[in-house]
């Protein structure tokens, strides 16, 4: 088929699931803690700095391993997920593995350790007919979309555009830390990150943006901005996509995702984590009918020992993924949100995912969906 997805809820036809494999620690840098800000949780905090091509690395000092056995039973909640949505008649592409061979990412500037590209949904935005490969906020991840190669290379020869954005140098310098630096929650690096680290690449702040930022209603799509780095990104989209899209920009809804801030289920309904996010948002979308779940329940979740990083916070689970305006795949260990959703007369197809806390994403960050039956329908005049 070829690339169509405008919308976050329109009948799913094919989508990107992504993958596990080879999933073995955490980086701890700069661009990790502050895009985990709003959420870590472990007490033990320290600033690596960025390694340079060349130096020696610490041991200890900046990866922080993952048990295998969560990776394990994570691996195994992505397969269950991937075949739910074959059992939907959804068509599930996949991504390149990380081969295990492959354990850092290295540019001029610095080096990183890998991570397999599992959600997927971050460093891709689609809109419409349009792959646009976002410039990336975590260092890990610099090069995720390449595994996505293969997958995006079949649409655009089914002619779907596909652009990338400019890429960052990703130095210190590149960071604007106003955020990290205002925020009242718990949690980001407490050693003070006034003064960071020089690199003869610095270029001052620079596009660092995520598809999850940006909500997809149609011809419109809704964009949150909480530093200039997201500005600059923001910018560089309303002018890419004049005359297609209009933007409408929201302020610090959160430090950088909103899908578990609210998603659009259908044309008037909104999930939203709370009736103040709902007054955030574009004037159009404040109409909409609100569907607010109870808060989390702690035992919905596993419980984690003191070494154990925990990256989201309870609402992780409100990153549903919908199938259809009336299908939405709902984690089956968050009651709460199923009998909220079913009393809204959505069906729920309950689906497995453990270990969503630790690795940063529930069943919206997992995929990216790629054709949809909608199209660039004008929702909110």
């Amino acid at each position: 088929m070829r690339l169509n997805s405008y919308d976050e809820w329109s009948p799913l036809k094919e989508v990107i699931v992504g993958s596990a494999l080879n999933y073995t620690s955490h980086e701890r840098e700069l661009s990790f803690e502050l895009f985990f800000h709003d959420n870590i949780v472990r007490s033990e905090w320290y600033y690596p700095r960025l390694t340079t091509p060349g130096a020696p690395r610490l041991p200890g000092t900046t990866r922080t391993p993952i048990k295998q056995r969560y990776v394990e039973e994570l691996i195994e909640d992505v397969e269950g997920i991937a075949k739910t949505l074959e059992s939907l008649s959804v068509k599930v592409h996949r991504p390149l593995d990380v081969d295990p061979s492959t354990t850092e990412v290295r540019t001029p500037a610095w080096t990183a350790s890998v991570v397999p590209p599992l959600n997927v949904r971050d460093n891709t935005l689609i809109v419409g007919d349009e792959i646009i490969e976002t410039p990336p906020m975590i260092r890990s991840r610099y090069f995720e979309t390449q595994l996505l190669k293969p997958v995006f290379a079949e649409y655009f020869r089914a002619g779907a555009r596909w652009t990338v954005m400019p890429r960052p140098f990703m130095t210190d310098a590149s960071f604007d830390l106003s955020y990290a630096r205002s925020s009242a929650s718990a949690g980001g690096p407490t050693e003070p990150i006034s003064e960071p680290e020089s690199s003869p690449y610095d270029v001052g702040f620079e596009m660092l943006f995520d598809g999850a930022q940006v909500l997809r209603l149609g011809r419109d799509l809704v964009a949150n901005i909480s530093t200039e780095n997201h500005a600059l990104a923001v910018n560089w989209l309303e002018r890419h996509l004049e005359g297609r899209f209009r933007i409408h920009r929201v302020h610090r809804l959160s430090d950088s995702h909103i899908d578990s801030m609210v998603l659009a289920l259908r044309p008037g309904t909104l999930l939203v984590r709370s009736p103040e996010v709902a007054e955030k948002l574009p004037v159009g979308l404040r109409s909409w009918d609100l569907i607010v779940p109870p808060p989390p329940e702690r035992n919905n979740f596993p419980q984690y020992e003191d070494d154990d990083l925990v990256l989201t916070s309870l609402f992780i689970d409100l990153n549903v993924l919908s199938v259809g305006p009336d299908t939405v795949l709902v984690n089956e260990a968050c009651p709460e949100l199923v009998r909220t959703l079913e009393r809204h007369r959505f069906t729920v197809v309950p689906v497995r995912h453990r270990h969503r806390r630790l690795f940063g994403g529930g069943f919206h960050c997992f995929t990216l969906d790629t054709v949809r039956e909608g199209g660039p329908e004008n929702y909110l005049d």
